[in-house]
């Protein structure tokens, strides 16, 4: 079988431009397939933070200056990538940056502004016009999210004269359904799509708007999500956020594939973020790193007490409002250690620090986001807590397992397929789940962790089963490939 063409579209790509779990995601899986000998182009916007991070970049030949039309105006990008330098020597894919400082050269990567479905809508043509000016068309066109989710429509719309993609197939991966491009039904001219609205969902434009998500998954060949249990998920009204009939309708073409994780980045074997190095078959450095984390919190260390662990936006998702009537039981009552590193809403910051003030001895906070303290959490915690409402995959579960770091979780999304419930007569299992999503089932299943806590033998089994476990992307990207070849037959 012949090598695939693969584009990748994306808003962010770590580490040039990231916000959330979707930019480790394309650029582990970028690298993954280029590993494995396809030819991948990954494309995201020249962000103004990329332009002012000192990345060294060069124009690519073939995709200077641009101009791609819209009804009332054109506008012009040009592509720039990586230099030889930061690109590095080993297989990877090529970065191209969509250079276009009048839509991109703001602040933030994402804005309130009134341009805002433009300025996705001008990522999406740009991937369409790059491909045509560099003389090659994918096999594949991966869209990630609502802000890539209108290519399988200019693709069968704006572009379909053009015989260079005829061969092309389109793949849209959900990486959360919380966020669907929403939009008045006003912009769809300004994005080149007021002659299309028989193609956008109907229910939709009725009521005056248009989603990009829904428009990628009425027109993309096949759609994708982050994990199989996510993916029966969102054909329900529970965690469809509005799209479930569509999902339904759409579910043999639906499939559900778990993250990857780069152990280039989290494995306690090589961090470099951590000072102290430990592996299932050398695990000593794990004691290390709870005592340096504990001094690093200003708290007091004691092996025997249980140390758990938060790294998290801290926002209505993650679940955090079960906290309040769970966690200060726990603290009254044990003697233990409470780590926490995140930002977000305000009540749940707020939450945090009164639980600090409250117990200063067994609280520690860190309000905001810190690298390399989220490694050192991961690492130095005997627990790792995220009671998420609902969680589409979740990597955090997969870096506490590696860390030896068992997670407490509900059995939601990718949390239900990625962490096994232990069982301490067998000796089988990974961590600790619930169901229902109350304080009482969050409070009953870390008092379950903790009794088997106490047990040592057992919990040290514990660790070693998540320790082994593999997530890796070079494991997870064959699924892909998979079902690249089942769209492509090649």
């Amino acid at each position: 079988m012949r090598p695939l063409r693969i584009c990748l579209a994306a808003s962010e790509l770590a580490p040039f431009a990231k916000t959330g779990g979707l930019a480790d995601v394309v650029a582990g899986l970028g690298r993954f397939l280029a590993r494995a000998g396809h030819d991948v182009r990954v494309f995201v916007p020249f962000y103004k933070r990329i332009a002012d991070s000192g990345v060294a970049t060069v124009p690519l030949p073939g995709g200077e200056d641009v101009d791609v039309r819209f009804p009332t105006r054109s506008i012009r990008f040009s592509l720039r990538t990586l230099a030889e330098a930061d690109a590095g020597t080993a297989p990877r894919p090529q970065i191209c940056f969509v250079d276009c400082p009048e839509l991109y050269g703001r602040d933030g990567l994402y804005t309130d502004d009134g341009d805002e479905s433009l300025r996705f809508a001008m990522l999406c043509r740009a991937v369409l016009e790059s491909c045509q000016r560099l003389g090659q068309a994918p096999d594949v066109l991966h869209c990630n999210d609502w802000h890539t989710a209108l290519i399988p429509l200019y693709l069968k719309t704006t572009y379909h004269w053009d015989r260079l993609f005829a061969s092309t197939r389109t793949l849209l991966s959900i990486h959360n359904i919380g966020y669907q491009g929403g939009f008045p039904e006003s912009q769809l001219d300004t994005i080149g799509l007021g002659e299309q609205r028989a193609f956008l969902h109907h229910g939709d434009l009725r009521d005056g708007r248009f989603s990009f998500l829904k428009t990628g998954v009425l027109h993309a060949n096949k759609l994708s999500t982050v994990s199989v249990t996510y993916a029966r998920e969102i054909r329900t009204a529970e965690f469809g956020m509005g799209m479930e009939e569509l999902l339904e309708n759409r579910k043999d073409d639906l499939v559900g594939i778990v993250n990857g994780v780069d152990y280039g980045d989290w494995d306690p074997a090589n961090d470099p973020l951590i000072p102290h190095h430990y592996t299932a078959d050398a695990p000593a450095g794990k004691a290390k790193m709870k005592a340096a984390l504990l001094a690093r919190m200003d708290l007091p260390h004691d092996p025997r007490a249980p140390t758990f662990g938060v790294v998290s936006r801290l926002t209505s998702q993650k679940g955090f409002e079960l906290f309040a009537d769970s966690i200060p039981v726990f603290l009254q009552r044990e003697d233990m250690r409470l780590c926490v590193l995140g930002s977000g809403e305000s009540r749940h910051e707020e939450y945090f620090q009164w639980l600090r003030d409250t117990w200063p001895n067994k609280v520690g906070v860190y309000r905001g986001f810190h690298d390399e303290l989220a490694h050192w959490i991961e690492a130095g915690s005997d627990l790792f807590l995220m009671p998420s409402r609902f969680e589409p995959c979740g990597l955090n579960q997969m870096y506490s397992l590696r860390y030896g770091t068992p997670p407490i979780v509900r059995r939601t999304g990718g949390l239900a397929d990625t962490v096994e419930p232990w069982d301490p007569a067998k000796r089988t299992g990974t961590g600790f789940l619930f169901d229902e999503f109350s304080s009482q089932a969050l409070a009953g299943t870390i008092d379950w962790a903790l009794r088997n806590w106490r047990d040592q033998k057992g919990w040290k089994q514990l660790v070693d089963n998540g320790m082994r476990r593999d997530f890796s992307w070079d494991k997870q990207g064959l699924e892909y490939v998979a079902l690249y070849r089942s769209l492509t037959g090649l």
